[in-house]
């Protein structure tokens, strides 16, 4: 039975490999493009109205206004169904996190250069919504990996969606990480109407100024069309994993870590890159071996074969080259001098270092988000941070030897370029300007 795909990138191009590279947000299918403008404008014109029956056609047939707010007693109440466990480890993991946000935040800053006092005022948007898929799966890491950025930000409001189950009710794991995380305003909708009443406002919710977290392609072009009426993170697309390892690689733990990226949502691209023909061999075995007893197996299986693949490389070079050009969204090496390869690595969302350093550590409690660039956007993009949250105002002062150091230079620049009125505010003020 087909595990996943061994090529043989030594001699020749790989169109799979050429595929990947290519890969491009343009390829949406029209009917999602459509359905996703139809429903924004719904919610744009109507509010709570279409958020409520979008939301029961795509996730909670009954669902009703009332159902919309999640209130603060029912975040409490939650915490009677979480494991204690659980809930600790979250709470070391919210520490990790935010510590790490921290001291990724970019301060504000002035200095003096000779007469001129510049530099940049820092300052949080005003509010930030994190969208938390939760059709397939709870994913309060999520909420996780998006509220400590903005929290570390200084947000003063944040705002969590997520749309319900059947049911109506939302999972306890994500309601006790809302309070956790100090979300102060969540709400129960789906995805494209939930990315739209944050984008208008509607009678119950109030807009927010950024939209952040993963979701679904229907959430991705949502956000699309949002940006410009509020700031989003990124467009993201499925989970992307990249190993390079070589010969002192363990094949089980390689198996396991290619494994661990099938398990999303079937269209997970996973992939090895290798100069080892031994490793290449092995590796699908031990994928074999350790695939039956998992929960999500079957998933996985489909994952692995429709977008898996062994590629094999003349060198390590060869491979981080391939690396470069894909730009995945997580890269992980295996190899003998880890932090070597780490040098000429340019384009990856986030890099795991060594054996040691698996991806479900940063999927869960390391420090940095999760929220990453996919898609090849890491060529430009970077993970969420704490900086995603903040506006920077550049700020200009100057003292009379500042104004007379660069004033005459401005003068004849701005009259260069016809611009007499500019050039006239600055002649005004130098020392020698005649009344």
């Amino acid at each position: 039975m087909l595990v996943i795909r061994v090529l043989d990138a030594r001699t020749a191009n790989v169109s799979e490999l050429q595929a990947l590279r290519q890969r491009s947000l343009l390829e949406v299918p029209a009917h999602v493009e459509e359905g996703v403008r139809r429903v924004m404008q719904d919610v744009r014109l109507h509010g709570d109205a279409a958020v409520v029956e979008h939301t029961a056609q795509i996730d909670c047939p009954g669902f009703s206004v009332d159902q919309m707010v999640i209130g603060p007693e029912q975040m409490q109440a939650a915490y009677s169904q979480v494991r204690p466990d659980w809930l600790e480890a979250f709470r070391r993991a919210w520490h990790n996190v935010l510590s790490f946000q921290q001291r990724a935040r970019t301060p504000s800053w002035l200095e003096t250069f000779d007469g001129l006092i510049m530099g940049h005022h820092v300052t949080a948007v005003r509010s930030a919504a994190m969208y938390v898929p939760a059709r397939a799966a709870p994913l309060p890491s999520s909420l996780l990996m998006s509220a400590a950025p903005a929290r570390a930000a200084g947000v003063p409001r944040l705002v969590l969606v997520t749309a319900p189950r059947t049911d109506g009710s939302v999972d306890p794991t994500m309601l006790v990480a809302a309070a956790e995380c100090g979300v102060d305003e969540a709400y129960r909708m789906g995805g494209v109407p939930g990315i739209a009443a944050l984008t208008f406002g509607t009678q119950t919710i109030q807009p927010v100024v950024k939209i952040v977290g993963p979701g679904s392609p229907w959430v991705s072009v949502a956000k699309k069309y949002a940006f410009g009426i509020v700031g989003i993170d990124s467009i993201a697309g499925p989970s992307e994993s990249l190993i390079i390892a070589d010969a002192a690689a363990r094949p089980d733990l390689v198996a396991a870590d290619l494994l661990t990226q099938a398990e999303h949502t079937g269209d997970n691209t996973v992939l090895l890159l290798t100069d080892s023909d031994e490793l290449a061999r092995a590796v699908p075995d031990q994928i074999q071996a350790q695939l039956e007893p998992l929960q999500r197996a079957d998933l996985m299986k489909r994952s692995l074969a429709e977008h898996g693949f062994i590629v094999l490389t003349r060198s390590i070079d060869h491979a981080i080259e391939i690396s470069n050009d894909i730009a995945p969204e997580h890269l992980q090496i295996m190899t003998e001098d880890p932090f070597g390869v780490l040098e000429a690595v340019e384009n990856a969302g986030c890099v795991f270092v060594g054996e040691r350093a698996p991806v479900p550590l940063g999927d869960y409690a390391a420090g940095p988000s999760h929220v990453l660039p996919t898609y090849g956007n890491a060529r430009f993009a970077s993970p969420l941070s704490a900086n995603d949250f903040l506006k920077v105002s550049s700020v200009v002062y100057a003292n009379q030897h500042g104004l007379e150091r660069i004033g005459r230079d401005v003068v004849e620049l701005a009259n260069g370029e016809g611009m007499t009125g500019h050039a006239e505010a600055v002649r005004r003020r130098l020392k020698d300007a005649p009344d």
